[in-house]
């Protein structure tokens, strides 16, 4: 009898990659991740793991059999969700992972809906950026996560990842409504001007700085940060310009001018689930209440930077 909770650990190896890995994604001990797989061994009569220098590896047979792991997982889940549909409500806990712009958005009105139409199902909310929502979504921390794709830095497909497109959020021009940067004709005028911008360690802050340089412009990014919110202030207060999206840039910039960039650029915000999960009705709950969110927003289209 081959265990689920022990083929789920060896498949998180083939995954993973490393012992300790596996440990912090289970909430294991490494020790104990070796003992599962010593026992699924002796469950097999095969050797499924041999050591490589210091690192534990898959054999051939480890293989196979971790491929056929996640296909019973995936399984599993299917499972469970047809019995999720067989109860006449929704209830339990949705676990899910959201950047800020959409927890600010999005997220609130759909929890209205939820609350009215599913009052026993809870949702749990976890602000996370776009990899670490995906590695908790993989590991079985988050059901569902929200991500998002910038022009020409489309996000990988993940195996066992679902994805369903939610909406198209323009990336808007932000400058003051007063000072030297108020009303640029183009993006050259901004040469000079102080940018505030995400880290190039993160998507948003690479393709900002990729945007422009192909514009023939090197911000000069003076405040580096990944809260949204304090980029909007210090555009609202005279102190940067910046490209922010428009969930973010139509709520929360008051007096602040926004500008269309020429060529609309937009970024791409999608849901993703595990493949098992994809049918669960507080799976599609939860996204049908995301897209009335979405239709529901200003679609309004700010005058183009000349």
């Amino acid at each position: 009898m081959l265990h689920l909770s022990r083929l789920r650990t060896l498949h998180e190896l083939a995954r993973l990659g490393t012992v300790g890995a596996v440990a912090r994604s289970l909430s294991y001990s490494p020790s104990a991740v070796s003992q599962q797989l010593a026992q699924l061994e002796k469950e097999t009569g095969t050797r499924l793991t041999e050591q490589v220098g210091r690192r534990l590896v898959l054999t051939d047979a480890g293989r196979v059999l971790a491929e056929h792991a996640a296909v019973l997982l995936e399984g599993v889940e299917r499972a469970e969700s047809d019995l999720a549909a067989t109860r006449p409500a929704l209830s339990g806990v949705l676990r899910v992972a959201s950047f800020q712009s959409v927890m600010l958005s999005l997220i609130p009105p759909a929890l209205t809906v939820l609350s009215a139409e599913h009052p026993d199902l809870q949702i749990e909310v976890h602000q996370r950026e776009v990899e670490p929502a995906y590695e908790g979504l993989l590991a079985h921390e988050f059901d569902l996560v929200l991500g998002e794709e910038y022009p020409g830095l489309d996000e990988p497909h993940r195996p066992g990842v679902q994805r369903e497109p939610l909406l198209e959020d323009p990336l808007l021009l932000a400058v003051p409504s007063s000072g030297p940067w108020c009303d640029p004709e183009g993006i050259e005028d901004l040469a000079d001007a102080s940018w505030t911008a995400d880290p190039e360690t993160v998507m948003p802050g690479v393709w900002v700085r990729n945007h422009l340089r192909g514009l023939g412009v090197e911000p000069r990014v003076r405040f580096e940060t990944i809260d949204l919110l304090l980029q909007a202030h210090l555009v609202r207060s005279g102190h940067a310009v910046a490209i922010i999206p428009g969930l973010v840039a139509r709520e929360h910039l008051g007096s602040a001018r926004l500008l269309e960039l020429d060529g609309a650029p937009r970024r791409r915000v999608h849901t993703a689930v595990r493949s098992g999960r994809r049918d669960h009705p507080a799976t599609r709950a939860l996204r049908t209440a995301l897209a009335e969110a979405a239709a529901s927003l200003d679609s309004a289209v700010p005058p183009k930077l000349s």
